[in-house]
């Protein structure tokens, strides 16, 4: 379950609204939820349609094992929908993913669909003096994927986040979130299945425009999880380009890696986010 709120959330979340997106249009800047991690606190305002969508690699060894783990998540569709004012967007997201296995010579690979996603995130304040602006995302996957990818449950969760504009070209911001998540052992659920617990996200990242249409931000994150038998936590850092082509279409790559033996150990990607009239 953690990977699958880290898919989420590296294909969702962005400095760039703030700094790489200053190209004004009609329709003020792109703000794109996308390559970081931290989300940002702005929404795509009423009426606007967007579609953000990616392709991420990671790739991990085992503790204490041999060969490795790979994941392939391809097409990675964020459908943001602007509705009832300047304040609210919808969001749902549902994607296509494969993981293989390797060692001594030997492979295998899985391939179906994640859960889907279901967000909505409120403005909640403008950023005033020292005071950031505030945002709260109300989030949700669907048990609606395949077998070998479903979790079988609704696991509710709410992402609180907020952010400074520090000048014209620098921009600091974070987020903080729990989220129900399952752990990778058995036999502690109602069911006798996967035991649920809360797993809490913490987020910093700082982005900087560099001209009017590139951008670049590092991050920091991590993952603590709150299981029966104890707290275990993921660090992570991680940088990224951007690259305005309109103000309706925005390019990003990114990479990242575990900062600890608990964390995944290196994860790229690239992708894409469109902006319709």
């Amino acid at each position: 379950m953690r990977r699958r709120w880290m898919g989420w959330a590296l294909a969702g979340g962005s400095l760039f609204a703030m700094t790489a997106g200053s190209l004004q249009g009609q329709r003020g800047p792109l703000v794109a939820d996308r390559p970081d991690f931290t989300e940002a606190a702005a929404t795509v305002g009423r009426g606007v349609v967007q579609l953000e969508f990616g392709y991420t690699y990671e790739y991990d060894r085992p503790e204490g094992g041999r060969g490795g783990v790979w994941t392939h998540s391809l097409g990675e569709p964020l459908l943001r929908i602007g509705v009832l004012g300047e304040r609210l967007e919808l969001r749902l997201g549902l994607s296509p993913v494969s993981v293989g296995a390797g060692a001594d010579g030997r492979s295998f690979t899985e391939t179906g669909m994640e859960d889907l996603y279901l967000g909505t995130k409120l403005l909640l304040t403008e950023q005033e003096g020292l005071r950031p602006a505030m945002a709260v995302l109300p989030q949700v996957t669907v048990p609606t994927g395949s077998d070998a990818f479903t979790s079988d449950r609704t696991l509710p969760g709410v992402n609180f986040i907020y952010g400074w504009d520090l000048s014209e070209d620098v921009s600091l911001a974070g987020s903080t979130q729990v989220n129900r998540a399952l752990s990778d052992a058995g036999g502690g659920g109602p069911r006798g299945g996967a035991a649920e617990y809360a797993e809490w996200a913490q987020s910093t990242v700082a982005g900087f425009s560099v001209g009017a249409r590139a951008g670049v931000y590092a991050e920091w994150f991590a993952f603590f999880h709150a299981e029966a038998d104890g707290t275990r936590a993921e660090h992570y850092a991680n940088g990224g380009f951007t690259w305005s082509f309109s103000d309706d279409l925005q390019w990003d790559i990114r990479a990242g890696v575990g900062l600890n033996e608990s964390a995944t150990g290196f994860f790229t990607g690239t992708g894409l986010v469109v902006r319709f009239p």
